[in-house]
């Protein structure tokens, strides 16, 4: 009897490495082709066009894809709670649509909207899991679990932060108890899973070269007494932030509900097109822009700093709203550090030292109000964040996760996030 026990058990655990080198391989594809395709749009054709306003005739171009997509095929891509609140409540995730989101993720990623590809990979690695539970035989019985396994491998894969991907999906446990046995070990197999995941893309890395250079890697500076002062204000800073998020999108939600469907994809397309001719810094994720800034930020003003991060922001819900959909943890991110070096260039006379710790506490504190899950932010944080910040962002983002927990009847956050934010991972209320 214990034979056949650690026989299956075994199996389990090969299968979900397998299920992990398998989601691994899709990602890696998908942002491949990403970047081809965009060093395509925004390179390739400018260069051999030469017409000052292509990028608004191509985004515009888009839109209507876009538009005819969401006709065709409904509104996809779904952001990640969504899609993992359907998978606990309907215990698969549609795969028949896949064709569907896999374009209408992939076209706002090429052409320039202020989002990330969190939620659209997201959405494919759960339909492709879903698929796998109802079409192999073995893994019938265990489709939910193995749908959030694969979504703590997108996870993290996309923000280079294995350890993120695990408590992401279990520092609060995402669906009900299964056959998978108890909380320790659906977290085991979310290790093994995210482990074989990144073994098998640092693998692919060496032997065919990174995808991308990522989120930049901020130096690590000895703390002052400054920095500790600065501390709650940069708190402050970034829980404000969270909460200007989830304002803009109720904001935007109503203000894009006045623009007819498929008219809205087309109108954004304009907007994003003229945007790329007059402050192109707001446009995609922000990852190679965050480079920019973290280079040569002596360069602008703190205000400067200041009102790219908001503006980052208010892109994104506009994006978002507009059909253009994706993830909004990669621009939250650059919006963060824009604050956080606007927050620390204001208060330092020379701000060379402090800038990095002022931007991990802000990224931290915003996060901390979003996700909820401290524990999983601090290990965000180390994306680009020194290792010797990491108890400082955790006690940020607890601080923040009790506030907005308390705040949440008075400011309403929980039902801004009903309306249409991704305001959290999980949750007991669903979105759209």
């Amino acid at each position: 009897m214990k034979k056949i026990h650690f026989v299956n058990q075994l199996k389990c655990y090969l299968f979900t490495a397998g299920l992990g080198i398998a989601a691994a391989l899709v990602i890696r594809c998908f942002l491949r082709l990403l970047n081809f395709s965009t060093e395509i749009v925004w390179t390739t054709l400018p260069d051999h066009v030469g017409f000052s306003f292509f990028p608004v005739i191509v985004c515009t171009a888009a839109g209507g894809v876009l538009a005819l997509l969401r006709k065709i095929g409904g509104d996809y891509p779904e952001d990640l709670r969504t899609v993992m609140a359907k998978v606990k409540r309907e215990k698969r995730y549609d795969y028949r649509p896949l064709t569907v989101i896999l374009f209408a993720a992939f076209l706002p990623l090429v052409f320039g909207a202020a989002v990330g590809p969190e939620a659209g990979l997201t959405g494919i690695i759960a339909a492709l899991c879903s698929w796998v539970g109802e079409n192999v035989k073995y893994a019938k019985t265990h489709a939910t679990a193995y749908s959030e396994i694969g979504e703590a491998v997108t996870l993290g894969e996309l923000f280079h932060a294995p350890l993120f991907g695990v408590f992401a999906v279990s520092e609060n446990e995402i669906g009900e108890p299964s056959s998978l046995s108890s909380k320790g070990t659906k977290l085991l197999l979310y290790a093994v899973a995210v482990a074989s995941g990144a073994l098998t893309m640092a693998t692919l890395n060496h032997f065919f070269g990174r995808i991308s250079s990522g989120f930049p890697s901020f130096t690590a500076f000895p703390l002052k007494l400054g920095d500790y002062a600065a501390f709650p204000l940069y708190i402050a800073v970034g829980f404000g932030l969270s909460l200007f998020f989830v304002a803009v999108e109720k904001l935007m939600k109503r203000a894009m509900a006045y623009i007819p469907r498929g008219i809205r994809e087309v109108f954004a397309g304009v907007v994003i097109g003229i945007t790329a001719m007059t402050l192109p810094m707001i446009l995609f994720s922000g990852e190679e822009e965050m480079m920019i800034i973290a280079e040569s930020f002596q360069k602008y003003s703190p205000f400067f700093l200041l009102g790219i991060g908001l503006l980052k922001v208010v892109f994104t819900a506009f994006c978002l709203h507009c059909g253009w959909k994706g993830g909004h943890f990669f621009p939250l991110i650059f919006a963060s550090v824009c604050i956080g070096y606007g927050t620390a260039a204001l208060i330092f006379f020379d701000s060379g030292e402090h800038v990095v710790f002022a931007a991990a506490v802000v990224t931290a504190a915003c996060f901390g109000a979003q996700l909820k899950k401290p524990l999983a932010v601090a290990m965000l944080t180390l994306i680009c964040f020194p290792a010797t910040f990491l108890l400082w962002t955790f006690f940020a983002a607890l601080i923040c996760e009790k506030l907005i927990k308390w705040l949440s009847p008075i400011v309403e956050c929980e039902g801004a996030a009903t309306e249409g934010s991704t305001f959290s991972i999980d949750g007991e209320k669903e979105e759209r």
